[in-house]
């Protein structure tokens, strides 16, 4: 599969983007915890990249991680998301960025539920939502 790459410069992303969601995707922010709008979001649908309107996560894959972000234990298709090893704050871990956009979305951690049993813990602020169609 070819990925067409968005490539926008700050300027452009800030004229786009909240300023929450400018620091999250463009600059790998992070949220508060349980502050997001998609945290306890339960509504039929898919979750797609702020930036550049990806999909990336299914509703019926989210789960309550009580971790206080989105979580979700799988990838809607896993070539829209890239991982790269993440030594920030003195941490080991793996984030998630677009694979269309390099928007920063998340972590991905192997402690989620079956069948994967992986965590994509995701910010609110690199998400938008398209509900399903009744």
């Amino acid at each position: 599969m070819t990925i067409n790459k968005v490539h926008k410069t700050d300027a452009q992303w800030r004229e786009l983007l909240e300023p929450i969601e400018f620091e999250v995707a463009r600059h790998a922010a992070t949220e508060r915890p349980f502050s997001g709008k998609f945290d306890h979001h339960d509504e039929a649908g898919i979750y797609t990249c702020v930036c550049c309107n990806t999909a990336l996560f299914a509703s019926d894959a989210k789960f309550d991680s009580g971790c206080g972000w989105p979580s979700y234990f799988k990838a809607l298709n896993p070539e829209h998301v890239i991982e790269k090893i993440d030594r920030a704050h003195g941490m080991l871990r793996t984030e998630i960025i677009c694979a269309v956009c390099d928007a920063h979305l998340g972590h991905v951690f192997p402690d989620g539920p079956p069948p994967t049993g992986l965590r994509y813990c995701i910010n609110s602020a690199s998400l938008r939502f398209d509900p399903q169609e009744k």
